[in-house]
């Protein structure tokens, strides 16, 4: 298969986009990127897992209009004429797009070329946005370029035009099927590490010690759970727990979360800031904690999509604690790999934190959890179900 791969950020680099484009290469598929370019990269580049396409800079424009030129917005014409030139040139089978976004000017394109388009639904998007309207974290622009109203009813539009639709996680799917799109179009392909993880992550051996250690990998917002997070921090330490906070990250509100660790009496003892730091890095990170945390608010967003963090923890032999979220609350309790607190409840989540200063309990979460991924929550599995998802679409495309 010749697979065009639209992913509107920045590349490298994303965790899911290296994942997907890996694993159809490795597989013998030709696959070409098309990404974003506010970095001023090449325009073309031949990286081990892409040809990658990379939108052209206007530097007569000047940076902010030309990066603004370049906005994922549901329909843009530089969006479609960079897809449907590399399309065309690649001799595309078909287009895969990366959340909701650029679906539509796929579509066009799709339509354009008689190519068939799937979309990878990463997340929940207008409920994403949704959850930011309601915890009051939009930027006054967001409005206009992130309506969650508008966002919603594009995705009915996109349902309705798309050949097949991939999801991370069953909830997600369900939710689809509510919506009226057909389940044999849906295909779940997880956010999972792969099993070579659990060679290159030495599990720390959990033993009763002077501190609790629990780490968190992701953005820093607040629908992430940032804030409970550290109101249990502070719950647990006032009742005597002896625990530490690592957070490692960036985000917008940052600077908000440090400012709010410092009003509960947090210092560098309690919680450490540590920003964005390179994924393999961020992952053998791990292997210094004892507790991986998932805190994100049980939102719609956060009940139709799952965290690759949580199976990073699962995979470091880390016993994980995390939200009533559904998706990574049902992981956690079918795989039995830790202890599940209600979102907003910062006391409930401290009294699950003096729950696993008992290393024993840790020790079987994090056993139980790598044997899970061993199993059945690992990228080999996902990977052999996108590439039958995408011979499956390409193969009905060409039989009609």
């Amino acid at each position: 298969m010749r697979v065009c791969k639209i992913w509107d950020g920045e590349y490298p680099w994303d965790v899911r986009v290296e994942k997907i484009t890996r694993s159809l290469t490795d597989a013998g598929h030709d696959v070409h990127l098309i990404a974003r370019n506010r970095d001023r990269r090449p325009e073309r580049e031949r990286l081990a897992e892409a040809d990658v396409h990379r939108l052209k800079a206007w530097p007569l424009l000047g940076k902010r209009l030309s990066d603004a030129s370049m906005f994922p917005a549901f329909f843009n014409p530089r969006w479609l004429s960079a897809i449907t030139r590399t399309a065309r040139d690649s001799k595309a089978d078909v287009l895969l797009v990366r959340d909701l976004p650029l679906a539509p000017t796929a579509i066009w394109a799709g339509r354009m070329l008689g190519v068939p388009v799937v979309l990878d639904m990463a997340e929940n998007y207008p409920a994403m946005l949704r959850g930011r309207c309601e915890l009051r974290v939009q930027r006054r622009t967001d409005i206009l370029v992130r309506n969650a109203k508008a966002a919603a009813a594009v995705e009915r539009w996109v349902l309705a035009h798309i050949d097949h639709v991939l999801v991370v996680v069953e909830e997600s799917r369900d939710r689809l099927r509510d919506l009226g799109f057909a389940a044999n179009r849906i295909t779940i392909v997880s956010n999972t590490p792969s099993v070579r993880r659990l060679q290159e992550l030495n599990p720390k051996v959990h033993t009763a010690k002077d501190a609790l250690d629990l780490i968190y990998l992701g953005l820093l917002e607040a629908p992430r759970g940032i804030p409970v997070m550290l109101e249990a921090v502070a719950h647990a330490r006032r009742a005597g727990t002896s625990v530490r906070l690592s957070v490692v990250g960036d985000g917008r509100e940052r600077s908000v979360f440090e400012a709010q660790a410092h009003s509960l009496g947090l210092d560098e003892s309690a919680v450490r800031f540590l920003g964005r730091v390179p994924y393999p890095d961020a992952v053998r990170l791990l292997q210094g904690a004892d507790v991986g945390v998932v805190p994100h608010v049980a939102s719609d967003h956060w009940n139709t999509t799952i965290p690759n963090k949580l199976f990073d923890y699962m995979a470091g032999g880390l016993a994980v604690l995390t939200s009533h979220a559904k998706p990574a609350a049902r992981v956690v309790r079918e795989a039995r790999v830790g202890l599940v607190f209600k979102d907003t409840d910062a006391e409930h989540c401290a009294a699950a934190i003096e729950q696993l200063s008992d290393a024993q309990f840790r020790a079987q979460c994090g056993a139980n959890g790598r044997a899970a991924v061993a199993r059945q929550y690992n990228w080999e599995h996902d990977a052999r179900m996108l590439l039958d998802a995408l011979r499956g679409v390409v193969a009905k495309r060409t039989a009609a």
